[in-house]
């Protein structure tokens, strides 16, 4: 049995208030790879891929953007010695030019923005996804319960992820809208939401896939 791996790294992008996360997810998938002798042909199976977090930091609140794009192109650039890599970037509110400056500083692997609504479906104008932000918690729960996203030991920020993972809640408003986010005076999502995005593209191949939705609470 062999694997394939590749690397996604999610950016959550912080404001005045919020951090600037940075998130390396490892895909591997198992690949059983064999030869059909009456076909006379190569066959090839894969199996359920696994997550792993290699890396989380949070970026110092206050920090210049010029500095945040710097910091990110220099984590994707050392992900894609190691294999193949896609960037996943949240455009959300001032994202965009911060998008920009992504793509003109070329972190050397394939990149894509995201702006998170509040909608039910996700589309793609050609430029930016637009996705629902609890499709992307959504995808996130999925690969927790399945047992199948896991956190390496060691890695940076591993105990502020798990505690995020377990602050986040899904609330229903009294207006009919669903809040997703942490809980609490000071509390943050910032990991949870890079992470997000790191694995959200790994749905069927693809960015916009969508998962299991989460249930209110």
């Amino acid at each position: 049995m062999n694997t394939d791996k590749s690397f996604f790294v999610g950016v959550d992008l912080g404001q005045r208030r919020d951090f600037t996360a940075i998130a390396v997810v490892e895909r591997i998938t198992p690949v059983k790879r064999g030869f059909d002798h009456l076909l006379w042909m190569a066959t090839e199976e894969t199996a359920a891929d696994e997550w792993v977090v290699r890396h989380a930091e949070r970026i110092r609140l206050g920090t210049p953007y010029t500095d945040v794009v710097r910091r990110v192109v220099e984590v994707a650039r050392r992900v894609t010695q190691g294999g193949e890599c896609r960037l996943v970037v949240d455009a959300t509110g001032v994202g965009m030019p911060v998008v920009d400056m992504l793509r003109a500083a070329g972190p050397g692997c394939g990149m894509e923005a995201v702006v998170l609504t509040g909608g039910q479906s996700d589309h793609f104008d050609g430029r930016v996804w637009r996705a629902p932000k609890l499709d992307l918690l959504a995808r996130l729960q999925t690969l927790l319960e399945g047992k199948r996203l896991r956190i390496a030991r060691g890695a940076r920020e591993a105990r502020t992820l798990v505690r995020e993972l377990l602050d986040v809640r899904v609330k229903r408003q009294r207006n009919g809208r669903v809040r997703v986010g942490a809980e609490g005076v000071g509390e943050h999502d910032d990991l949870v939401l890079a992470v997000a995005l790191a694995v959200w593209p790994g749905r069927k191949g693809r960015i916009g896939d969508q998962g299991k939705r989460l249930p209110c609470r």
